[in-house]
Order: C-alpha cells, then structure tokens, then sequence
C-alpha cells in the first residue's frame, strides 16, 4: 500500500514515479504498520501503509523544501514522522478484536473511528513523550559530542563534497565535478 500510494502520489505531485520515494513509501508503510500491526484488520493495515506512502512524500518535500533539513534519504520522514502516524493508527483504527489480556490489560484495544477516543488520546500522549525524550536526549548527546570533538567539517571540505575527508573514496567517480554530469 505504502509503495503504490507514494508512486502515484509523487508522480501527481512532481511529474515523475521517482524509483527513492517509491522505495520511501514502501518503507513507511512497513514502519506506520509496526506498532498498530496486531490490533487492526488486514483492510485497516492496507490503508494504513498507503496513507504513509502519501504522508511520507508529503512529509519528504516539506522537511527539504520548507524546513530546509538535508536528509537525503528521508529517514526523518520513514521513521519518524511515519512511525509516529503508526503509533497514532493504534488509537485510531484498532477495531476491538484484539489485545485482551495483552500486557495484563484486561479487554480489547478499540481506537477512534471504533468509539473509543481514550486509546487516540493515549497514542497522543505516546508519541509526544517520545519526541520529548528523544529531542532532550539527543540534545545533550551532541553538546557533548560538540564540546568534545566538534560536529563540522571544514567549510572547503563541506563544499567539495564530503566522500574523500571522510570515506577516503568518491561515491560516484563517473560523475564530472565540473559540469555536474555523468561521465
């Protein structure tokens, strides 16, 4: 689901099935499923992996485009953004089939579009925890990091491309530094 919303969906949005946003949407689809996988129906599941095909394009171009964040993969949008809309898709699409008894927890998981808006609101909490905990974390990881070793490259380097300083080879030696095309 995730693979073909993002083809048709960049393809609508840029003209073109780009082969790394199909591969993206897979990718999301297969993270958003994870955590709600053995509370929803097959249907729910299906759905889930496209709407993370749409949200993983939408959210790729947004995090480049507006925020202006290099993530030349599009993990922040894989992992993060769709893995949370997966943690969301447990309050909004379990059915109340599944999960009694789960984790000493009596009765089933039921979401929002099922009547019980207390698991959406638990998923909410869940997720903005998380960010929390990861956004404080890792901010105290890299002052440290900073404060020891530094983060930047040298600014030559940075322009030059980083493949020789720091992987001591060229990722792609058929490419023209010059003209900017392939050989």
């Amino acid at each position: 689901g995730g693979a073909l919303a993002a083809m048709f969906w960049v393809w609508k949005r840029l003209g073109k099935p780009d082969p790394s946003m199909i591969v993206n949407g897979l990718l999301a689809g297969l993270v958003a499923i994870t955590a709600p996988c053995a509370f929803v129906t097959s249907g729910s599941s299906v759905l889930i992996g496209a709407l993370a095909g749409l949200l993983v394009v939408e959210s790729v171009l947004f995090i480049d485009r507006v925020l202006k964040i290099n993530d030349p993969v599009g993990a922040i949008s894989v992992h993060g953004v769709c893995g949370a809309f997966g943690v969301l898709s447990v309050g909004i699409f379990a059915d109340g089939s599944y999960g009694d008894g789960w984790n000493g927890v009596p009765g089933t998981v039921t979401g929002l579009f099922y009547g019980a808006p207390k698991q959406f609101v638990a998923e909410c909490i869940g997720v903005l925890a998380n960010f929390v905990w990861v956004f404080v974390t890792f901010f105290i990881f890299f002052k440290i990091l900073h404060a020891v070793m530094g983060l930047r490259v040298k600014q030559e380097d940075e322009l030059a491309g980083l493949d020789i300083p720091e992987m001591g080879a060229l990722a792609y030696p058929d490419f023209n530094l010059k003209t900017g095309e392939s050989a």
